[in-house]
């Protein structure tokens, strides 16, 4: 069963779920997180205190809204639009992520998102 969390990008508040996954147990393990998030197109990305293996189901490609664990980064990743390597189809992060959630808000106000905003993370 998914678990509902809180993140907080500067002001802004939005809802998303954890899935069932054995990495995304590890992040919320860690919650909650705090952290200067960065910007690569629109991701934001933070290094988190967790240390898991690329899974056997690592995807290439992301979906609008989906949250990640990046572990070459140990960063947790929150895609809200194309990166600098996506296709004119696909979102791609850097390399292969574990989806570990998914937003459950519109991500669209993230657009626009500066490098070194606060970001946190909470379990609801």
């Amino acid at each position: 069963m998914p678990t509902r969390i809180k993140i907080t990008v500067g002001e802004l508040t939005l809802t998303g779920e954890l899935n069932d996954s054995p990495t995304a147990a590890q992040v919320l393990e860690a919650l909650p997180l705090e952290a200067s998030g960065s910007t690569w197109g629109d991701e934001i990305y933070f290094d988190i205190p967790v240390n898991a293996d690329l899974g056997p189901d690592a995807q290439e490609a992301v979906e609008l809204g989906d949250l990640a664990y990046w572990p070459p980064g140990t960063a947790f990743c929150i895609f809200y639009g194309k990166t600098p390597v996506s296709t004119s189809t696909d979102i791609r992060p850097a390399s292969p992520v574990n989806v570990i959630g998914k937003l459950t808000d519109d991500c669209e106000v993230l657009k626009g998102t500066p490098s070194g905003v606060t970001v946190r993370v909470e379990s609801i």
